[in-house]
């Protein structure tokens, strides 16, 4: 593991210099990565087409989350170019007042320092973790899953080159090779890296959350629900359910159960069924939904807290409100819910009683994500109650330290 330490080595000198630097310099730096992002595509997609013809035996949603294409390559750079439009998060003054005895106190974020970044196959998030580390001041350390590796290679080159010709050091974004030993060994290093981060399924967000030394933000899985009151405009909850479920099923944002108010399941469920299933979505449903669309796969227990991550979809009828939050809450991650009404109280219930990052009232839940909040990009989404919560961007990687002013004042 040696070299796995040399690199935290690195980077933690790397942060130290990242910690002082102008928003200029950085800003250039963001964008420059992204213009190098697109004049290197055909090597980057090159890499990635060859790792996703040798991946053998995975999902098809597991293949759409590891393919990049141009289309993915302009989205990625656009996104970090937006994070180079960001306000910088550093300096800025949390709070600050002036003591009875003269004191001048100020609370400011600063950087963290070095950020570590444990995920799955998302190439993405190369992208991503390093743009808003860089912006908040932070040297980061990535490390991708197997699958991707010679794409994750090809795109902490880009860094490397951008930082360097920034003025910047090239360590300040690290790739760490190798399997399960050297992302473990990664979670010990609690003299060089400040913070953890997990990004992906439920397997790898547990593993670090019980095994890391470094203090960890629990990103999460995502089992979210779009809930159709009896209030609900049915043409626009069948727009949402459709986009919620459809429009990318391989990410954490996307719903995983409907759950549908009775007195408008007759009316609903058959039509959401023509418009899901002609989208290639599988119904599986409790045994309401069954006897109103007759041949519908029957749900098990395991359907109702399971993140498909695929065109998949959990179906239940509930009983107003209070039934839905109750389902929520007990088969929910804390993510993303939405809620589709028209009645105002039915849908202030809703939003106040659900326990989650994100909750709507009549939105789809993939809008919980980084660039769509307005954030340019993000690491993950934090499921967690204490600290960040939601979509992770700039000011969720920096933290506080106080500055205080004085004039030779003692303590009495």
């Amino acid at each position: 593991m040696r070299e796995v330490l040399e690199l935290a080595e690195e980077a933690r000198r790397a942060g130290r210099v990242l910690a002082q630097a102008k928003t200029a310099r950085k800003n250039a730096c963001l964008r420059r990565a992204a213009d190098l992002l697109e004049e290197r595509a055909g090597e980057i997609l090159a890499a990635n087409a060859a790792e996703a013809e040798r991946a053998a035996g995975v999902t098809e949603g597991f293949l759409r989350r590891m393919t990049m294409d141009e289309g993915k390559v302009r989205a990625i750079a656009a996104g970090v170019r937006a994070v180079a439009d960001l306000p910088d998060p550093v300096g800025e003054v949390v709070r600050g007042r002036r003591l009875p005895n003269g004191l001048d106190i100020r609370q400011v974020r600063v950087p963290l320092g070095v950020v570590g970044v444990i995920y799955e196959s998302r190439p993405n998030v190369t992208m991503d973790a390093a743009a808003l580390c860089l912006k908040s001041g932070n040297a980061c350390l990535l490390k991708g899953g197997a699958e991707v590796q010679e794409t994750n290679r090809a795109l902490v080159r880009v860094w490397r080159q951008a930082l360097t010709e920034s003025g910047l050091p090239g360590a300040a974004v690290g790739l760490v090779e190798g399997g399960r030993e050297a992302a473990g060994y990664l979670m010990t290093l609690r003299d060089y890296v400040d913070l953890l981060i997990p990004r992906g399924g439920a397997g790898l967000i547990r593993r670090v959350v019980e095994e890391a030394k470094v203090p960890v933000i629990e990103t999460g899985v995502g089992v979210c629900h779009v809930y159709v009151d009896r209030s609900a405009d049915l043409e626009k909850a069948l727009r949402v359910a459709v986009n919620a479920k459809t429009s990318n099923p391989a990410v954490c944002n996307a719903a995983e159960t409907l759950l549908v108010d009775a007195p408008v399941a007759p009316v609903f469920l058959p039509v959401a069924r023509a418009a899901l299933e002609a989208a290639g979505v599988e119904l599986r449903g409790c045994p309401a939904t069954c006897r109103i669309l007759p041949g519908v796969k029957a749900a098990t227990q395991e359907d109702w807290g399971a993140e498909y991550l695929d065109l998949i979809l959990a179906v239940r009828v509930v009983d107003g409100v209070e039934e839905a939050v109750a389902h929520v809450s007990r088969y929910g991650t804390r993510h993303s819910e939405t809620i589709m009404a028209e009645d105002y109280a039915r849908g202030r219930a809703f939003l106040e009683q659900v326990d989650a990052a994100a909750v709507y009232w009549n939105a789809s839940t993939r809008f919980t994500d980084g660039f769509e909040f307005g954030f340019g990009a993000e690491i993950g989404i934090s499921t967690q109650k204490v600290g960040a919560r939601g979509p992770l961007g700039l000011p969720e990687l920096t933290t506080t330290k106080y500055l205080i002013l004085g004039d030779g004042q003692v303590r009495e």
